[in-house]
């Protein structure tokens, strides 16, 4: 059995429904920036884009397009004071651990055991829609969560995806 090619599955079916080809971003080299100190004097932050969302919060929608919404999270905060609202992935895991999505405990216990410096006082949860709109995203949406990070001194932003 051959593995199903995502790219040429999404393309077909959005054409399909008459859109045009989608313009995949390829990016032919990525920036590296090694640390500039170990990791166990970092401050780390974490964002999940697995549509959690803070019970205080308004709830993401599930079947969302183009959402760059951004919520902080609090690193304090207790795992079952959220909610999961994503329709394009199991949920059934995260539902009973959320530390599968999003695993605020287990950077909690690094912190504790030493292996990282510390937690940024915010961790965030967003970009959850299926985000076509790049250029909103390149020009935007990064370089103000780049802010965030920067006046949260934060060195390392681990990224888990939906």
């Amino acid at each position: 059995m051959e593995p199903i090619s995502y790219v040429k599955a999404i393309n077909d079916y959005y054409q399909g429904l008459g859109y045009p080809p989608y313009q995949w971003t390829v990016n032919t080299s990525a920036p590296f920036t090694p640390l500039s100190k170990p990791l166990h004097k970092c401050r780390i932050s974490m964002l999940t884009s697995g549509g959690i969302s803070h019970h205080t919060r308004e709830p993401f929608n599930p079947t969302a397009k183009n959402d760059l919404r951004l919520d902080e999270v609090d690193f304090q905060a207790s795992p079952s004071d959220f909610e999961i609202n994503d329709s394009y992935y199991d949920t059934r895991d995260a539902r009973k651990d959320l530390n599968v999505i999003f695993p605020i405990e287990r950077l909690r216990e690094l912190a504790r055991d030493g292996v990282i410096g510390s937690i940024a006082p915010r961790l965030w949860s967003g970009f959850m829609g299926r985000i076509y709109n790049r250029s909103k995203v390149l020009e935007e949406s990064a370089p103000a969560l780049g802010r965030e990070l920067l006046r949260d001194g934060v060195d390392l932003l681990v990224l888990v995806p939906a």
